[in-house]
Parts: structure tokens; C-alpha cells; sequence
């Protein structure tokens, strides 16, 4: 079939201009034979617009001119265009009867599948830095303010006298699910459940009402109430294993049923009438006091062991620095891991000092999260990193978010006896205009018996900062 043919064939037409993909033809001096409708529409014009004209006129880069000079495919090429537009194409010969009459390109746009793959490598980072830690209690408690809690956590399990039902009380973000989990680890290690023993976590306080917290944890039968259905409950999915009740207070009336379980050792299902084996060892954890909050014969069963795990602030500085390496170091090496590229994080001196001070009410996942939003905004976009193998990004106090300069909890420094009056801070940013930082700006105002701390320079710099960034806007 001759080309004009081709050309005409309203089938072949028809089912080009339902592609998603771009196609051009172009005959063996470039012009344009064929376009389908979302070649126009990538270059802005109409398939009709395009016939007889040079590629070039709406391609400048065309991979078909290649094709047209060496006969040859060309495959998987990436080209950028102008208006960010990014295509891979794939380019033919055509050759009929041994002559050579023209060439074709198929191509797609692949911003969308570019952006996507961003996204999902933030995602993998994101993922990667956020995942549960499996080694902060070695970190913050081997030889610190914890070691003597690891060592009674794991005599609730590892005692001569045997396995004992426990209580973690602590602060939301102390870590008393990591400390349930060491528990749960080293009882496998020494042998007291099997090493396939399941570890069963709920969290009371998520239900909407303790009957459904209820159901969950002791299962129910068909019939027991309206709608209900055969189910088996989580003590029962923790036979030979843990059980872990976060948030137990949410339990409310039917710790009678949690009280029963424990001491017969068997469960009933709820609209039940026969007791099933639940060989459950037992961690309850809250961050109110369950002495208060539970039966007291349910809170005597349970405080076999009651371990309290201290919050973030009440840990010494040396801590918070082992901690402060730990999360920085596992978000370098998640971008590593992801990007394969060599990262290298580093944070100033007044940056540093105040993270590590700042007061974190919801402790250790809450320093965790400020250090990588931290990170997050000195750090390059995906997009931005471009083929380099090799990233250095410097965290500096203008990438603290501003709520640190402000609970920032030194007792090193002198309590300021000034505020930042008007005059003060004429003399803050004429000192800034020459090149000095907070710390240095601290120190030259302290010759004049003004006392400012030097966090709170860097906080009154950044909002200057960002106040005329929106002025501006």
C-alpha cells in the first residue's frame, strides 16, 4: 500500500486518534504525512495544520530526524522540550520493496509517570525514616536512664518463677510499645513462648465504645446481638503468645471479662457458652495511671510488674545527643538506600543545640519528626538533585520550625533581662546586616549588658525573614 493510501485509511485513523500515545510520519525529507490528534495536542496545534509540513516546525528535536539520516531505529529516547514537556519516543524506518520512503515516531509524555516515581521514591524515604525503631531502647538505655527498666522488663518474662502479666505506664511517644515488643523478643530468646508465638496489639481507646473494643478482644458468636456474626477475638489469636492492651483503660465495664480470662486462663466469646484455652501472657499499657482506672483486682493481677518509662525531658542531655545521631543517621541513610547516591548531613552549631534543648511534649517521636522536618527544609527537591552521586545539606537555625526557639530549654545560658524592645532589635538586625549570627549577636549584647538569649535572636531574625518574604508577595 503507497503512503497516500495509507494516509487515507479512515480505519488506521480512526484507531491513532483513540491512542493516548503521539504518532507522527514524516516522509524521507521530514514533512509531516501523518499526526494524530495527540501529537497536535502536544504541540499545540491541529493534525490537519501539520500535513506537508517540516517536524522540525512543531518538533525542533525530533528523534525521526536521525531516523531519516541513518535509516535506523532509534529506542526508549527521553527528550525535553520546551514548556517542560518531556517525551520517550520510539522511532522506525520505513522501507517498502527494499526502498527506504520515510520513518515514524510513537511517543508518550512521561512527565506524569516522572512525577509519579518522585513521589513514590518520597514515599519509600518517607516510609523508611518513619518506620518503627527496633533499636531506640538500646540507644537511649543500655547504660542510661532506662537500663534498669530494660532489665525489669525483661524480668517479666526471664524470672526463674516465670512469666508474669505487666503494666508500662508513660507519656504518649515514650516508647512502651518498644518496650512491649523487647519483652515479647526476649521472651522467644530464652524460651518461655515459641519462637512462632504471635504478638497480638490492640489499642482500646480506638474503638468508638468499649462493647466494640469488646468484641474485638474476646470474639463474638453469631446471634450474641443484633447483626453479629461468628468472630474470633484477639485473646484467643494470642493463645502461646502476648498479648499487648494499649490504652487499657478504654476497657471500662468489661474488665470483669479481662479479670476472668486472666485467672482461668480461658476465654468466652461474647453471646458464648463454653471457654476457650487462652494461654496469654499480658502487657497493659497507658499513658494515664491504671491503678485509678481499673478494677483493683484487675490492676493487682496486671502490676505484677509496673514499669514506668520516663519522658523525653526527664533524660539527660547525653541521651538526647545519642538520639539526635540516631534519627539524623537513619535519614541519610534512607536517602541513600532510595537515591543511591552518597549523603552527607550537617547542622550548625546553634541548630543542633537547640534540638536538642527544645522541649518535646509528645517526647521521642515528636524529636524525630522536628529533626526531619528539619532536614526536610534545608534539604534539595527530588527534582532538584538531578545525576549527581554526591549531596552535602547543612541544617541551620532558619530551618528550625518556629515553635523551638521558643520552648528551647537551656539552663546553660543566662535568663534574659531584657526583652526585644524596639531598640534592641535595631541593634539585632544592624549586627545581622554585618554578618553576625544569634550566637554572635548574643555575645556582642551581652558587652552592653543586654541579655538575649540567642535562640531567641534566631527566632526574631526568622520571623523578620519570613515576614518580608510575604510582603513581598
Amino acid at each position: 500500500m503507497h503512503m497516500s493510501e495509507l494516509y487515507n485509511c479512515e480505519l488506521f485513523e480512526e484507531i491513532l486518534n483513540h491512542s493516548n500515545d503521539g504518532f507522527n510520519v514524516v516522509d524521507p525529507n521530514g514533512l509531516v504525512i501523518y499526526a494524530n490528534r495527540m501529537s497536535a495536542q502536544y504541540a499545540n496545534t491541529t493534525a490537519r495544520d501539520m500535513i506537508g509540513k517540516p517536524i522540525t516546525d512543531f518538533y525542533e528535536e525530533a528523534v525521526l530526524l536521525r531516523v531519516l539520516k541513518t535509516q535506523k531505529p532509534v529506542l526508549d529516547e527521553k527528550i525535553h522540550y520546551v514548556n517542560n514537556k518531556k517525551y520517550i519516543v520510539n522511532s522506525y524506518p520505513i522501507i517498502r520493496d527494499g526502498e527506504f520512503i520515510g520513518a515514524y515516531s510513537v511517543f508518550k509524555d512521561i512527565r506524569d509517570i516522572e512525577e509519579l516515581n518522585k513521589r513514590v521514591s518520597y514515599l519509600e524515604v518517607h516510609l523508611e525514616i518513619n518506620k518503627p525503631e527496633k533499636d531506640i531502647l538500646d540507644i537511649i538505655g543500655k547504660q542510661g536512664s532506662l537500663n534498669s527498666i530494660i532489665t525489669q522488663a525483661k524480668r517479666t518474662v526471664g524470672s526463674l518463677g516465670g512469666p508474669r502479666h505487666s503494666i508500662i505506664s508513660g507519656e504518649s511517644g515514650t516508647g512502651k510499645t518498644m518496650l512491649a515488643k523487647l519483652i515479647y523478643n526476649y521472651a522467644k530468646q530464652v524460651g518461655v513462648i515459641d519462637k512462632k508465638a504471635p504478638f497480638i496489639e490492640v489499642n482500646c481507646a480506638q474503638f468508638t465504645n468499649p462493647d466494640i473494643a469488646a468484641v474485638e478482644i474476646f470474639g463474638s458468636e453469631a446471634g450474641a446481638y443484633t447483626g453479629s456474626r461468628q468472630k474470633k477475638g484477639l485473646f484467643e489469636q494470642a493463645h502461646g503468645g502476648i498479648l499487648f492492651l494499649d490504652e487499657a483503660h478504654a476497657l471500662e465495664q468489661y474488665q470483669n471479662l479481662l479479670l476472668k480470662a486472666i485467672e482461668s486462663g480461658t476465654t468466652r466469646r461474647i453471646g458464648g457458652t463454653y471457654e476457650i484455652p487462652a494461654d496469654v501472657i499480658i502487657i497493659a499499657a497507658s499513658t494515664r495511671d491504671l491503678k485509678t482506672h481499673l478494677l483493683p483486682e484487675l490492676y493487682q493481677r496486671l502490676a505484677q510488674y509496673a514499669i514506668h518509662i520516663p519522658s523525653l525531658d526527664e533524660r539527660d542531655l547525653d541521651e538526647k545527643k545519642l538520639l539526635f545521631d540516631h534519627f539524623v543517621n537513619k535519614y541519610r541513610l534512607a536517602v541513600e538506600k532510595i537515591h543511591t547516591i552518597t549523603y552527607q548531613l550537617c547542622f550548625s552549631d546553634e541548630a543542633k543545640d537547640i534540638l536538642i534543648k527544645a522541649k518535646y511534649p509528645r517526647n521521642i517521636r515528636q524529636f524525630r519528626d522536628v529533626i526531619n522536618f528539619s532536614i526536610d527544609s534545608a534539604a534539595p527537591l527530588i527534582s532538584d538533585i538531578g545525576k549527581t552521586n554526591k549531596i552535602t545539606t547543612l541544617v541551620e537555625t532558619k530551618h528550625l520550625p518556629f515553635e523551638l526557639f521558643e520552648e528551647v530549654n537551656s539552663v546553660e545560658m543566662p535568663k534574659p533581662k531584657y526583652r526585644i524592645d524596639e531598640e534592641v532589635q535595631a541593634k539585632i538586625i544592624s549586627l545581622n546586616l554585618e554578618g553576625l549570627g544569634p550566637r554572635k549577636i548574643s555575645a556582642k549584647l551581652k558587652e552592653e549588658d543586654i541579655f538575649i538569649a540567642y535562640y531567641q535572636i534566631a527566632y526574631f531574625l526568622k520571623k523578620k525573614t519570613t515576614a518580608k518574604t510575604f510582603d513581598h508577595r
